[in-house]
């Protein structure tokens, strides 16, 4: 398989994080997948934010699942963008997605459109969460599931492979050969995040990773000879 460029919540670097302005702008760029993140609001909808309050990506104040959706419209999330929900995204662009959900409610709540709209083959899905990533994958048969880690060790192989994850996608600063390797003998894919500096291409690079995470666009160009 290819190298793979992924958009960090579109692409973060350049634009507001996961608003429609920055998933079209990762799709124009020419990046081959863009990462999104979803919660649930306090009416059920899944609203595509990545932390679990509002304070920090608009200029509202408060945890997600407190408000309505008509709540989380009235806020700026960036150069005027609202917070979008997850079907907005689908319509808005037509690159594949890697949707990170944060909980098993939102893993239920992401089946239902994941089958509503046969997004199998469209829609890869992640979280940093093993049980997560267990619900999706019994809920939605075949999907392409992807455990992420920031703090560790060789054990996040085994804990993919037990929640029948395809691939892993781990903290570029922290990633070594050991883990690689086993993620190899498995056969799960290795994705590196975030990727946004020429020492980080070079460490993808060097151990041969499947794709990279990243916030600017120009990975593109550089990352396809890291392959």
């Amino acid at each position: 398989m290819n190298f793979v460029t992924i958009g960090h919540r579109g692409i973060m670097g350049v634009e507001p994080e996961n608003t429609l302005r920055s998933f079209i702008a990762a799709q124009r760029s020419g990046l081959d997948a863009i990462e999104l993140d979803l919660h649930l609001s306090k009416d059920g909808a899944l609203v595509v934010m990545h932390d679990a309050d509002v304070d920090r990506t608009t200029d509202g104040r408060g945890p997600i699942a407190e408000k309505t959706l008509a709540e989380l419209r009235e806020l700026d999330a960036g150069q005027g963008e609202r917070v979008p929900v997850f079907e907005e995204v689908l319509d808005a662009v037509r690159a594949p997605l890697q949707a990170e959900i944060k909980d098993v409610a939102a893993a239920r709540a992401l089946a239902e459109v994941m089958h509503r709209r046969d997004l199998i083959g469209r829609v890869e899905v992640s979280s940093f969460h093993d049980e997560a990533v267990a619900e999706i994958a019994k809920l939605v048969p075949g999907v392409r599931t992807v455990l992420i880690a920031s703090r560790y060790g060789p054990d996040v192989v085994d804990r993919a492979v037990a929640v029948g994850a395809q691939s892993v996608a781990l903290n570029i600063r922290r990633v070594t050969l050991e883990t690689v390797e086993l993620a190899r003998k498995a056969d799960l894919r290795v994705i590196g995040w975030v990727v946004n500096t020429q020492d980080h291409l070079r460490l993808v690079r060097a151990l041969q990773l499947d794709g990279a995470t990243t916030d600017y666009p120009d990975i593109k160009r550089t990352g396809r000879f890291t392959a």
